[in-house]
């Protein structure tokens, strides 16, 4: 049983994650964010489930769809949108943009846009754990296109003859920008199959389902650090915007109307405050009061961002090796 101050913390993450995209949405039209942006709006469940409880020291890696894991990890809104802004108040020092977020002191150890590049990076970190004797762990997120990439065979394999401390972690939206995974990947394939097929355990979970999501990655958690072990974890989910960008591109056609009603009523977060509502841990007057100062919040981090100033030349080549 969880308890009611996690089941609200939970809630709180989650809103935390959907407010602070859907206003990214909205103001991107001002144009004072020049970067591409890649929104989570629909999978906050899964970012929110897997880095609940996780400690500073346990890394995490992303790739370009990467603003829920950065929030879910302990990032600074703040940070993410100076970030955002190209200021040098921004998690990379304005240098990086959305797909390239990073906070090391929250052991967010960065995001890498290029699909399936982030995934040997993250077992070369496991493996690095190993050798220094931490028992820290690392969890990769990734997408189902990036299961398409030789790194993830090679990865997987590398992960499990060594014994590494890594939560490989697949959130499938079940689409690759317009490409529906039936059009890329046979029907017949099954990633905890492959990932069985290589020695590593794993498992399905609903992607919107936030407690089992929760609960089960406690255990598969502590799983790892017991037996020194590798675990691979699938996740379905659903993107509600378009891949790339703040609008909605349903009008293309390239997903069905009742897939997207399906998905819907699927909403991890909506159907999440019905059911504390329903527990009577929240009441609708509650769930308002912490929107409205996650959103007063949010309103204040704009502001710090949109005041910072942009880096110097000076600093563009202060992270370059000559």
């Amino acid at each position: 049983m969880i308890s009611k101050k996690i089941q609200i913390k939970l809630l709180e993450e989650m809103l935390k994650i959907r407010l602070t995209e859907e206003m990214i949405a909205k103001k991107y039209y001002e144009q004072k964010m020049r970067c591409p942006i890649h929104l989570s709006i629909g999978q906050e469940a899964t970012a929110t489930g897997v880095c609940f409880g996780l400690k500073d020291s346990d890394k995490v890696f992303s790739a370009h769809r990467s603003h829920a894991h950065y929030i879910a990890k302990g990032g600074s809104i703040k940070s993410l949108l100076s970030e955002l802004h190209g200021k040098i108040s921004g998690c990379a020092k304005g240098l990086g943009g959305s797909m390239h977020l990073l906070d090391l002191n929250k052991g967010f150890s960065g995001a890498v846009p290029i699909v399936g590049s982030s995934i040997p990076i993250a077992t070369g970190a496991a493996w690095a754990n190993k050798l220094k004797k931490l028992n820290n762990l690392v969890i990769i997120f990734l997408g189902d296109g990036a299961t398409e990439e030789g790194v993830f065979f090679e990865s997987l394999d590398f992960a499990s003859l060594n014994k590494l401390k890594i939560l490989f972690v697949c959130e499938n939206n079940f689409f690759s920008v317009y490409s529906p995974i039936d059009k890329r990947q046979s029907k017949k394939r099954n990633l905890c199959k492959i990932a069985n097929s290589l020695g590593i355990k794993s498992t399905f979970i609903d992607g919107n389902d936030i407690e089992n999501i929760y609960l089960k990655t406690e255990k598969i958690k502590k799983y790892i650090k017991k037996n020194s072990e590798p675990f691979f974890l699938l996740l379905n989910t659903f993107r509600y915007i378009e891949h790339c960008g703040p609008n909605n591109d349903d009008h293309l056609k390239y997903r069905n109307k009742n897939t997207i009603k399906f998905w819907e009523k699927k909403c991890p977060v909506v159907n999440y405050k019905k059911k504390l509502i329903r527990r009577k841990i929240l009441d609708y007057k509650k769930i308002s009061k912490l929107e409205k100062k996650i959103f007063n919040t949010l309103i204040k981090s704009f502001k710090y961002a949109e005041e910072q100033n942009f880096p110097t030349k000076k600093i563009l080549n202060e992270f370059i090796d000559a």
